[in-house]
């Protein structure tokens, strides 16, 4: 399998905790029509600049049965501020409208080839990627936001179309990888970049 998922290539299962001091697996989304499945972290201009533009998206298509679960694997040796502590702060400060997940042993990052923060894994029904990258185009300033990737790729998914762009480059910091795979990015990411 390529370093990074593609799409027709099925969800891959994790176990991990959540904020809400709960331990999350992908088979606890299974009632859930779609999923978004989204690495992120605490810290990341891009993150923080693109945050509120991702809860817009979440609250719209929450009601059309699309669950987001943010998943943070950036080692907290690298960036103290994004331990599991400071997680469970910000989701208690901002709310937002998705499961936030910590990847202390960076599996799930791994296994799902994620390069930036953010990085957005769209799944249709059957748990198939349809859609993997940025969410939008400026995440960093959202005020020159041309385009919204994944609110385009989801509203394709749920009218029934095909996703007309099921791949994007994701803009964002690299994630922090731990220990001697710190600078660690698999070759086949240097062409997504």
């Amino acid at each position: 399998m390529a370093y990074t998922l593609q799409p027709g290539e099925k969800a891959i299962g994790f176990e991990l905790p959540s904020t809400e001091g709960k331990r999350y697996s992908l088979r606890d989304f299974d009632r859930y029509r779609y999923l978004v499945i989204f690495f992120t972290c605490n810290h990341c201009p891009y993150v923080l600049g693109s945050d509120e533009v991702t809860r817009q998206t979440a609250d719209k298509y929450g009601p059309m049965g699309v669950k987001f679960v943010g998943i943070n694997s950036n080692s907290e040796n690298t960036y103290p501020e994004d331990s599991y502590e400071h997680m469970v702060s910000r989701m208690e400060r901002y709310k937002f409208p998705w499961v936030y997940l910590r990847d202390d042993e960076q599996t799930a990052a791994r296994d799902y080839g994620a390069l930036r923060t953010p990085h957005f894994y769209v799944f249709n029904e059957e748990r198939k990627l349809v859609y993997t990258g940025r969410g939008v185009d400026s995440p960093r300033d959202t005020t020159r936001m041309t385009v919204n990737n994944l609110d385009l790729a989801l509203d394709e998914l749920i009218s029934g179309r095909p996703v007309s762009v099921p791949v994007t480059n994701p803009i964002g910091c690299n994630i922090k990888w731990e220990g001697k795979d710190a600078h660690w990015m698999p070759p086949e990411a240097c062409d997504l970049i």
